[in-house]
């Protein structure tokens, strides 16, 4: 199983970034996005099911961010607009075989490796 997520990178604030996270190795029933700023703990940004029916955000990201998934070659993506420095962070993806609606870390058994995005002011 193998989560490998790219796209970070430095943005000024107000621009965008999309992440990537290819997903191979089994299928799963939920996939999110994760980030980490220095001395804070890892908090939930998005989450969607695998059939995109059910999509949930942190409130500080409603209306900019928005998480999806190409069936094609399994992997999701964090369409980023409008980003602010506040958004500063290295940024997880999560994948579960058995989610349901949870956006805690815990109800991720699967993680990628981080990608760092920078948004200066």
């Amino acid at each position: 199983v193998q989560l490998q997520a790219s796209g970070g990178g430095f943005v000024q604030a107000g621009g965008s970034l999309r992440l990537s996270c290819a997903a191979s190795g089994r299928t799963f029933s939920g996939v999110g996005w994760f980030r980490r700023t220095p001395g804070k703990e890892r908090e939930f940004v998005a989450v969607m099911n695998w059939r995109g029916a059910m999509k949930r955000y942190t409130d500080s990201v409603k209306g900019r961010f928005t998480i999806s998934r190409d069936n094609r070659n399994n992997t999701v993506y964090l369409q980023m607009h409008r980003l602010k420095p506040e958004d500063t962070a290295v940024y997880y993806c999560a994948a579960s075989a058995t989610w349901y609606s949870g956006i805690k870390e815990p109800d991720f058994g699967f993680w990628g490796q981080g990608t760092l995005v920078t948004v200066s002011s």
